[in-house]
C-alpha cells in the first residue's frame, strides 16, 4: 500500500511540473516590448499594452494561425481607412471626440464580455490595488491617451500610406526610449539596425509629394508617446500578466476619462453638433470594428511566432498602403517605395535579432 501511494504521489508532482514549465516557456513572456511592434492596431490597436499569457485555470477559445491572421488583417486595415473615410471624406474632423467615443465603447464592450465569456477571465488574477492604479494605470493611461489623440490626429494632415511608412520608425523609438531608460544594452548590430529603418523612412519621406510639417510633427510626438508607453509599461508593470484584452478592460475607462476632461478645450461642443449628420450607424460600427479588431489581438498573440507576426504586420502595411492609394487616391512615389522597403527589411532585422537572444 505504500508503494501505490507513494506512486500517486510522484504522479501528481509530476503533473504539477509539467504544468508549470508550460507556463514558463511561453513564448510571449520574452521580449514584451518587440512583440508589440507585431500588433498595430491601426489606430487602436497598435496602442494596446503589451500582451502576456495570463495564468488562468479556465480555456479560452483558440483560433489557428490561417484562421485569426487573415482576421485580424482585415479588421486592422479596416480601422485605419474606416477612420480616414470619417475623417477626411465625411469631414468629421474630431479625433479627441472619435478616440474618446472608441474607449467609451471599448470600456463598456469588455464588461459585457467579462460576464458573458471566459476572455475576461484572467482579469480576476490582476490585484488592482489604489497604489498601482495612480502609480502606474494612471500614468500608463496619459501616455495612452496622447498616442491615440495624436495619431489619429495625424490623419487630418497626412495620408494613409504615409503615415504607415513612418509608423515603421516606432521599432527605433522603443528602442531608443529602452535604451535612454537602460532597459537594455546599446550593442552596434541594434545601432546598425536603427540607422537602416530611420535612412529608409528618411528617404520615404523625402519622396512624400502632399509632405505636411505640423501633421509629420504630430505623428512623430504619437511615436514618442507610444514608445514611452511601451517602456512604461515594462518598468512600472513588469511581471503583471495581462493579454491585451484584459489590458484594454483596464485601460479603456481611464482613457475614455482623460480625453473626455481635454475634450472641451480642444474640440468643445462642436462634435456633438455634427453627430445628426453622421448618424448613429457610422459611430456604432466604426467603434464596433476598432473593439472587434482588440479582440482580435487576444487571439493573434498566442497564434503564431514573433516573426510569423511581424511579416504578417508587414504585409497588412503593404496592403493598407496599396489599398489607401486606390480607395482615397493618395500618390506613392518610386522613391517612397524604395525608402520603405529599407525600413521594412530593418524591421524584419530587428525582429530575427530579438529573436536569437
Amino acid at each position: 500500500m505504500s508503494t501505490s501511494s507513494q506512486d500517486e504521489k510522484d504522479i501528481q508532482l509530476s503533473k504539477v511540473e509539467d504544468a508549470n514549465a508550460s507556463v514558463e516557456s511561453s513564448p510571449v513572456q520574452h521580449q514584451q516590448l518587440r512583440e508589440d511592434l507585431e500588433i498595430e492596431e491601426g489606430e487602436e490597436a497598435s496602442m494596446l499594452p503589451s500582451p502576456a499569457v495570463a495564468q488562468t485555470p479556465r480555456q479560452k477559445p483558440k483560433l489557428t494561425a490561417t484562421v485569426i491572421i487573415p482576421i485580424w488583417i482585415t479588421l486592422s486595415t479596416s480601422v485605419i481607412i474606416y477612420n480616414n473615410y470619417l475623417y477626411n471624406t465625411l469631414h468629421f474632423r474630431y479625433p479627441v471626440f472619435v478616440v474618446t467615443w472608441h474607449l467609451t465603447f471599448a470600456a463598456i464592450g469588455t464588461r459585457v464580455l467579462q460576464r458573458t465569456t471566459s476572455l475576461l477571465d484572467a482579469a480576476k488574477d490582476v490585484s488592482m490595488s489604489k497604489d498601482m492604479f495612480l502609480k502606474s494605470i494612471l500614468p500608463i493611461g496619459f501616455l495612452f491617451s496622447g498616442s491615440l489623440i495624436l495619431s489619429n490626429t495625424a490623419y487630418l494632415y497626412l495620408s494613409v500610406s504615409y503615415i504607415q511608412m513612418l509608423k515603421a520608425f516606432n521599432a527605433v523609438a522603443v528602442l531608443l526610449v529602452s535604451w535612454a531608460f537602460r532597459i537594455s544594452e546599446p550593442n552596434r548590430k541594434l545601432a546598425l539596425i536603427v540607422l537602416m529603418i530611420s535612412s529608409g523612412v528618411a528617404v520615404a519621406s523625402g519622396g512624400e509629394l502632399k509632405f505636411n510639417m505640423f501633421g509629420f510633427i504630430v505623428q512623430a510626438a504619437s511615436v514618442g508617446f507610444e514608445a514611452a508607453r511601451l517602456v512604461m509599461i515594462e518598468i512600472l508593470l513588469h511581471g503583471l500578466k495581462m493579454d491585451p484584452l484584459v489590458s484594454l478592460h483596464y485601460y479603456a475607462p481611464v482613457c475614455a476619462f482623460l480625453n473626455l476632461l481635454a475634450l472641451p478645450f480642444t474640440e468643445g461642443f462642436a462634435p456633438f453638433f455634427e453627430l445628426a449628420r453622421i448618424g448613429p450607424f457610422i459611430l456604432i460600427t466604426n467603434a464596433a470594428v476598432a473593439f472587434l479588431l482588440n479582440v482580435s489581438a487576444v487571439f493573434l498573440v498566442g497564434a503564431a511566432s514573433g516573426l510569423v507576426l511581424t511579416l504578417t504586420g508587414v504585409f497588412k502595411d503593404i496592403l493598407l498602403i496599396t489599398g489607401s492609394t486606390l480607395i482615397f487616391g493618395s500618390t506613392v512615389t518610386g522613391i517612397q517605395v524604395f525608402g520603405y522597403s529599407v525600413a521594412l527589411g530593418g524591421l524584419v532585422m530587428f525582429k530575427l535579432t530579438g529573436a536569437k537572444k
